[in-house]
């Protein structure tokens, strides 16, 4: 695939961003909102996707959202966000959230998921990514690979009518 202005590394898209769970953020069982979250994870997706492609982007979907583990009131939550794999007009974002303790900085995953966004012009409509991605470390690469996969099955489930 020909990108217009070359590639970029999955790093170059890092997004890091951090929020204190406040009572607005969690529903009647007194943990974090899932929807609170998914807000969180869209905005962190989108930054990414951004920061990637350079233009404005759209959520086309959500995949694998799973939650581990619940937060609760007055917890600092992380969300990191990097773009693993590009293709014409949409990438795929990964996102994965952590609580961290206070006193030690130690980060524990509470969920991971990826998006897909889509670059579109000002009138909405999808248009070419200028850059293509270059994983430049193994993790990456494996990544990168999982993201190729990743595609197949979605493609498979909307023949399916999913």
């Amino acid at each position: 695939m020909e990108y217009a202005k070359g590639f970029k590394t999955c790093s170059d898209s890092v997004t890091e961003i951090t929020k204190l769970i406040q009572y607005r953020d969690i529903n009647g069982g007194d943990r974090l909102f899932g929807g609170r979250l998914m807000e969180w994870i869209d905005e962190a997706a989108g930054v990414a996707g951004m920061r990637h492609c350079g233009g404005n982007v759209v959520t086309l979907m959500v995949d694998s959202l799973k939650f581990k583990h619940g937060a609760y009131i007055n917890d600092i939550v992380v969300l990191i966000a990097k773009v693993t794999y590009v293709g014409r007009t949409s990438m795929e974002v990964r996102v994965d959230t952590y609580v961290e303790d206070k006193p030690t900085g130690i980060r524990r995953a509470i969920n991971h998921a990826y998006l897909t966004c889509v670059r579109v012009d000002d009138n909405g409509r999808p248009t070419p990514i200028d850059f293509g991605i270059k994983p430049s470390t193994i993790t990456e690469q494996i990544e990168y690979e999982g993201a190729q996969k990743r595609i197949a099955v979605r493609k498979q489930r909307t023949v399916e009518g999913f």
